[in-house]
């Protein structure tokens, strides 16, 4: 892969996300840094910007951790290449943390912290929403990592995680990643010991599931890892709360961690790691393509901060053999002015990333050059 390198901000119009609001000031984007030939742009402004969503038409969903709201962002695509945000639009508010947001058949699939929602032929209404269909309403309610990312797998179910309402604790029906059909009408656990997913997307070869998962806390700086896992089928164990980082047992409730599933990587510590995507495209050079680009949101509780960017695992196989930055800059010293949250393939080979900080949407593309 290439050295990281500052890259200019393209020109981009700023949409504003209500027509009574202010336009927020422009997000500095002079400096990310990305590998030679990629650039980054503004495409839209959007509060709380969380999980991505792409529509048949290319609409744009974006849930909200913080907020109350979903929010669409119709997109077009220009003559020369690119896209242009037209209009952001709200299509649900009132909700509890609608957090995941995904699109199947037409219809916006919505997870709020114990329930899922469905915006039936959502595409036909962005001005007249529909009233949102109750798919499912028996998730747990505590809100303590109780936002959920959703997403379809190959297997056309949709997968929901639950997360610990805890830092580090032994609670029967947390800690997983689940599925079920989209009419909701049965729940299964698909994994185990997952202590925090808020990302997880398919091999586009083996269709085999690849999720991030964050470490506990107050183990100091530098230990647990986050982690990068790899579920090639149902019913495995990833160790939490017992064993953490696949080496490290917990203080109180630790166990031989050889009884669950390692990590395919380590990730840093503390680096909050959420969305996560294969990239699939044509855009990017040919060594990106079947490799794992992952949103590092950023420590919170950490001495000096780190995260805050962009990373790439590549792989071999199902092996990960290299795991480094892909764009950075979101954090400058100890004062971090955005950070990166999901990540969604645009149809042109482009991606969407959105910051929940800087309330923003991103695109980066790859022009070639230097």
């Amino acid at each position: 892969m290439h050295a990281l390198r500052c890259v200019p901000l393209l020109a981009a119009a700023v949409t504003c996300f209500t027509a009574a609001s202010a336009c927020a000031q422009a997000p500095p984007l002079d400096r990310i840094e990305l590998p030679p030939g990629f650039r980054i742009e503004l495409l839209a402004q959007v509060p709380n910007a969380r999980s991505l969503a792409l529509g048949a038409r290319g609409t744009l969903f974006v849930g909200s951790r913080s907020g109350d709201k979903v929010h669409a962002v119709s997109l077009e695509a220009l003559p020369g290449g690119g896209w242009k945000a037209q209009r952001v639009r709200v299509v649900a508010q009132g909700l509890n943390r609608p957090n995941g947001v995904a699109f199947r058949d037409g219809a916006l699939y919505v997870a709020e912290v114990s329930r899922v929602l469905r915006l039936d032929r959502i595409e036909d209404a962005l001005d007249a929403p529909p009233a949102p269909v109750v798919v499912y309403d028996r998730l747990p309610s505590e809100v303590h990592h109780g936002w959920k990312f959703i997403r379809f797998g190959p297997d056309g179910q949709l997968y929901v995680p639950i997360g610990a309402p805890c830092n580090v604790c032994e609670r029967e029906g947390y800690a997983l990643i689940g599925r079920m059909p989209a009419d909701g009408s049965r729940f299964e656990v698909f994994a185990q010991g997952v202590r925090n997913t808020v990302g997880f997307d398919w091999h586009p070869a083996t269709r085999e599931l690849w999720f991030t998962d964050n470490g506990r806390d107050w183990l100091g700086d530098d230990l647990p890892a986050d982690e990068l896992n790899h579920a090639p089928r149902a019913g495995q164990h990833f160790g939490f709360p017992y064993c953490h980082q696949g080496d490290l047992p917990d203080p109180q409730y630790g166990r031989n961690c050889d009884a669950y599933v390692a990590p395919a990587q380590k990730l840093g510590a503390h680096v909050a790691a959420l969305g996560m995507r294969f990239y699939t495209g044509a855009m990017f050079p040919p060594e990106y393509r079947n490799q794992i680009l992952i949103a590092e949101h950023g420590s919170w509780n950490r001495s000096r901060k780190v995260g805050y960017r962009l990373t790439l695992a590549k792989l071999e196989g199902s092996r990960v053999v290299a795991y480094q930055p892909f764009a950075k800059g979101w954090l400058q010293g100890e004062s971090a002015w955005g950070r990166p949250v999901d990540l969604e393939m645009l149809p042109d080979g482009s991606i969407a990333v959105s910051d929940d900080l800087a309330g923003a949407i991103y695109r980066i593309s790859y022009r070639g050059g230097g």
